[in-house]
């Protein structure tokens, strides 16, 4: 296949293929690994404090001083309201509950405990840091950060689920747009948490194109040659894989949590808004089973922020009934070779 090379001149990569964010999953080992392979690593920041970001940026510099992805969140922060204080104690007093009947020890924080951080702190870093590659999800940056961090010489990759999406980050002067397919593993990168396109990847990859003028990435389900083809026919410029690198030997997945994937079934692969608040797709578990379309979910991030304590006392137990464990719809062998290793080996089957 010849490469498309509008992408990968403008991140200086010589493949365009971007290894996904992955935020708990990827690391900045993984992000040097893909840098490696000649293709573009992606640094998970979230919704990290300033202080954590920095030290990730800087960890992953001394690891490569190739190009990568700064990745954040966008996403809008819900005000606290009396009905959301309400919500929240009786969110965690069904958690405590649903633990104390699955033997798992946890102690849950109080609302006033949760560190939400804006983004606008991080489109600092990224300014502060010299990061020149920033794409984020979950929304649209302001015009006041889109206009800061093009001054400052940063390209913009926004996510979009669909056309709507697409045409507002294109307006609003977003560099490339990464068109994702609601098969990709993971968070919706949805503008609106409560209301998530379900269009297939491939049906939306063609539509964006035929709307959009930017180069366009395909994130969602890609785990071998042939998909990489297909969507390059499709209008793709780069190619966004997360799902292929799950099991990775970069990856931040436990061992026990490894060979659940492996393991998976297509029924078992589901979207829920248990963990986060927000639609994520991942393996179904006693956990989602107790939770989805109940009252106790809280908007994102808070209910995020408060099922983190549950799933790293489940992690420490093995049980894999009380982690999320993020996977898209291609199901395939989860490798456990080197990021470096798969993604070349992607690249070798082009």
């Amino acid at each position: 296949m010849l490469w498309p090379d509008t992408i990968s001149k403008k991140l200086g990569v010589q493949y365009p293929i971007i290894q996904a964010p992955m935020f708990g999953v990827s690391t900045v080992q993984m992000v040097a690994a893909a840098a490696r392979a000649d293709c573009l690593g992606s640094l998970a920041l979230a919704d990290l404090s300033a202080e954590e970001s920095i030290g990730l940026i800087r960890e992953t510099r001394k690891l490569t001083d190739k190009p990568f992805v700064a990745n954040i969140f966008v996403h809008h922060i819900p005000e606290i309201t009396e009905a959301l204080k309400e919500k929240f104690i009786k969110t965690r007093q069904f958690l405590e509950q649903l633990a104390k009947e699955n033997d798992i020890e946890v102690s849950f924080p109080d609302l006033e405990d949760l560190k939400v951080t804006p983004y606008h702190e991080l489109v600092d870093v990224i300014i502060e840091e010299n990061c020149k590659i920033l794409s984020f999800t979950f929304g649209n940056l302001d015009d006041q950060s889109i206009q800061k961090l093009k001054e400052n010489g940063v390209t913009l990759i926004g996510t979009c689920t669909s056309v709507c999406e697409a045409l507002m980050l294109e307006k609003s002067g977003i560099d490339i747009i990464c068109v994702q397919g609601t098969e990709a593993g993971g968070h919706r990168g949805t503008f609106d948490p409560d209301n998530v396109p379900q269009i297939g990847g491939l049906s939306l990859l063609s539509q964006v194109y035929d709307h959009v003028k930017v180069p366009l990435i395909y994130a969602g389900g890609i785990y071998n040659g042939k998909m990489v083809k297909a969507v390059k026919d499709l209008g793709a410029q780069g190619f966004q894989v997360g799902n292929l690198l799950l099991a990775s030997q970069e990856s931040a997945l436990q061992p026990f949590e490894k060979e659940r994937l492996k393991k998976v079934r297509e029924d078992e692969i589901m979207l829920t808004k248990s963990f986060s608040g927000r639609y994520a797709r991942g393996v179904k578990n006693k956990y989602i089973e107790a939770v989805e379309g109940s009252e106790y979910i809280l908007p994102y991030p808070y209910q995020n922020k408060l099922t983190n304590a549950l799933r790293k006392a489940a992690k420490s137990k093995q049980n894999t009934d009380f982690v999320g464990i993020w996977t898209g719809q291609s199901i395939h062998q989860y490798s456990e070779l080197s990021t470096e290793e798969i993604l070349k080996n992607l690249i070798f089957q082009i």
